[in-house]
């Protein structure tokens, strides 16, 4: 039986011969990849770390309006805005008759200050609650 030369069986292999232009092209490759996934993860880890800001923004803000809406004083509504808002947040509270507005901005650096920082910000409305007596009716129909 003659076998065709093409055919190998299973058990034998094709002896590799790399030759000295292949050599250290792997090396190439990781050397352009390595950067690209660094600055990937820089980038993953730069939006993560703006997304918890901002959520830590909305708290603030929320817990502020509510104290405001409470009766608490906008210096105790402030502090704790401040207290619950990233470092370096910016809080306001517009206190009207109608409405309390509490608006809290921050500034996220992304990548530890090698990409331009993300403002974020994050906003509660609360109407102030009744002050002083509230008369609840009894009994009687509608």
């Amino acid at each position: 039986m003659v076998r065709s030369p093409l055919l190998w069986r299973a058990d034998r292999t094709l002896p590799l011969k790399r030759g000295r232009r292949e050599r250290g092209s792997v090396t190439a490759e990781a050397a352009v990849v390595l950067p690209v996934l660094v600055v990937l993860l820089t980038v993953g880890v730069g939006a993560v770390s703006a997304v918890t800001a901002q959520m830590r923004c909305v708290d603030a803000a929320r817990e502020a309006a509510r104290a405001a809406a409470r009766g608490e004083s906008s210096q105790i509504a402030m502090e704790l805005a401040v207290e619950a808002a990233p470092d370096g947040a910016q809080v306001s509270l517009d206190s009207g008759t109608e409405r309390i507005v509490v608006t809290v901005t921050a500034e996220v650096p992304i990548g530890g200050g090698l990409l331009p920082a993300v403002t974020v910000r994050g906003e509660a409305v609360a109407l102030p609650e009744p002050t002083g007596p509230v008369t609840v009716p009894t009994g009687g129909s509608p």
